[in-house]
């Protein structure tokens, strides 16, 4: 089985989990979690890099023990110092700590006081009342171990993948098959080509020269990654990935091509109106063309089914059933933004805070990619886990930043900070410096548990600070793994349009924040958005395109987008 990037990220991490469990040395800790940020971050295989023969010290926090361990995983496919920890430590309270309540020191202490060594095990101690006389718990947090328990039960998102992880698992699959000679294309349909930010099955077409689709069966059934195979047959067959990631192969003729990838990629509150459209229209669609009784009059290309049905082509992203249908009948479908609108980004991290890399390597990743501008958006002091910035650490990033954009030719390094919106909503460093600055990024990280009432007004409050620019990852939620904190979205984004304020679409594929319905509603209310990374990495500016996702999923043009300006055009609405 190929060993992808997401392995060895989550070996990192549970060795992380259990050694901060068993209390070990925190620095230690800190830089396996270090290394599986790094891992996360990569556009690129590690397993390729390791055949290539490259050296994996050069990346930032990789040094020659991890080097060797990461060598180790990929060659094994498991780490034995995992296995070691899980002799000592139940596996299974590294799964309790991703339930939000439940952080490394509040598992130990239900490990060791009553003896819980599953999320099982802990439902039952909760239903007892067992937890909340423990140090540092309390019945409010218990109530919410339970709340959180009943989430996880249900499943719902964690039985999807992310759509990053997804594109991992599939792309290789995709290139296996691309490369077999007799297949001619191969796509991915399903909620994976509309670019949802989670994955249930996947559903891959081909179509294949005459004779060979045995062959291709074959081959895709033997692929290195299957783990079981549902069903093989001629046309159609499933298997089950290592993973546990189902796909299906499908192999179209190339006259059923377009209708076929239409009636797959759905999604199927669409396809069900497109067909009742159609037989008002005295016609038929299915995933084999589009039928005018019994004779096909379309079907090798999706706009050739569109064009039948007396529709303009609709773009993957938009077929949810949201008023897509009648939008193109009125001749109003979105001219949607893509990664080359894109002209910068304006949340981005360096070391000075819990970034990976130097000013100087940030502003060279991003002017790599063409960009015209980077916001330098490290975090303030009140996130102390990440070294935040105090005024005067700031004040001194503020002179270097200047004094490098006196040396930097097309380009601008925008003076920025994320600044930490307080539980009273007042901000985490004084105007006297915030005035100072190009940009004002504002976020939420701590005290999650507020009410409705009170997170709402925390961040009403905030917006009525002059130098508050853009609300930033506006919910706090990361997708399957934690929700966000209870607020009024919409009335916040009211505030916003009144204050002449901006929200952001956090581009990390682990957020996805605002969501695409939010943004359409942002688009509708008049918000202009920012789409931007909030990368912590180099590589992870790359991230910009799964926000450009979400940005086409929420029916956003580039003129909803902020950062499709220049900086000079930013500025000016800045200061309106």
């Amino acid at each position: 089985m190929p060993v992808l990037n997401k392995d060895i990220e989550n070996i990192f991490n549970k060795v992380a989990d259990l050694l901060d469990i068993k209390d070990e040395n925190p620095f230690r800790i800190r830089s396996y979690r270090n290394a599986a940020q790094t891992i996360s971050n990569l556009s690129r295989n590690v397993a390729d890099m390791i055949e290539n023969g490259e050296d994996l010290t050069e990346m930032h926090g990789i040094g020659k023990d991890l080097a060797s361990k990461i060598e180790e995983i990929v060659k094994r496919g498991t780490l034995k110092q995992l296995e070691e920890l899980e002799k000592e430590v139940p596996p299974e309270l590294s799964e309790m700590m991703k339930l939000p309540e439940l952080g490394p020191k509040r598992v130990k202490t239900i490990y060791k006081e009553l003896k819980v060594e599953s999320i099982d095990d802990l439902k039952k101690a909760a239903e007892k009342g067992k937890l909340k006389d423990l140090e540092g718990l309390g019945k409010k947090i218990e109530k919410k171990i339970l709340e959180e328990i009943e989430r996880w039960e249900k499943g719902g998102e964690r039985e999807r993948f992310k759509l990053v992880d997804a594109e991992e698992i599939i792309t290789p699959l995709l290139d296996h098959l691309d490369k077999m000679g007799e297949v001619k294309k191969v796509i991915a349909a399903g909620s994976y080509r509309r670019r949802k930010e989670t994955v249930g099955d996947m559903d891959i077409l081909v179509t294949c020269k005459k004779g060979t689709r045995d062959t291709v069966m074959d081959k895709f059934v033997e692929y290195e990654d299957v783990d079981r195979v549902v069903s093989q047959g001629k046309t159609r067959s499933t298997v089950i990935l290592k993973n546990e990631l189902q796909v299906d192969l499908r192999a179209v003729a190339q006259v059923s091509y377009g209708a076929a990838l239409y009636y797959f990629t759905g999604s199927k509150s669409h396809n069900i109106k497109v067909r009742k459209r159609a037989v008002k229209k005295n016609l038929k669609v299915n995933e084999y063309g589009v039928f005018k009784d019994d004779e096909r009059i379309a079907g090798k290309t999706e706009k050739e089914v569109f064009k039948k049905l007396g529709l303009p082509f609709i773009q993957p992203e938009l077929r949810e059933d949201r008023g897509e249908i009648e939008a193109g009948l009125k001749g109003k479908l979105p001219d949607l933004v893509t990664v080359d609108d894109i002209k910068g980004d304006l949340h981005s991290h360096t070391k000075a805070t819990d970034g990976k890399y130097s000013i100087e390597e940030m502003v060279k990743g991003a002017q790599d990619k063409g960009y015209e501008y980077l916001a330098i958006s490290d975090h303030s002091k009140r996130v102390t886990m990440a070294k935040g910035l105090d005024e005067k650490r700031l004040r001194e990033q503020i002179e270097k930043i200047d004094t490098m954009n006196d040396k930097i030719k097309n380009f601008r390094i925008l003076k920025s900070i994320e600044v930490d919106i307080l539980k009273d909503g007042s901000l985490d460093l004084p105007d006297s410096v915030l005035k100072e600055l190009d940009i004002v990024n504002c976020s939420v990280h701590y005290n999650r548990n507020l009410s409705r009432k009170e997170q709402t007004q925390r961040v009403l409050h905030a917006m009525e600070n002059k130098y508050f620019n853009i609300f930033c990852h506006p919910t706090g939620r990361l997708i399957g793994e934690r929700e966000g904190y209870d607020i009024d979205i919409e009335k916040i984004m009211k505030e916003i349009k009144d204050r002449g304020c901006f929200i952001e679409i956090n581009a990390d594929p682990e957020r996805l924040d605002l969501s695409d319905i939010h943004a359409r509603m942002a688009k509708e209310m008049g918000i202009k958005i920012s789409i931007s990374t909030d990368s912590h990495t180099v590589a992870a500016l790359d991230n910009m395109r799964f926000g450009v996702d979400q940005a086409r999923r929420g029916w956003l043009e580039p003129d909803d987008i902020l950062n499709t300006r220049s900086w000079k055009e930013i500025k000016k609405l800045l200061h309106s």
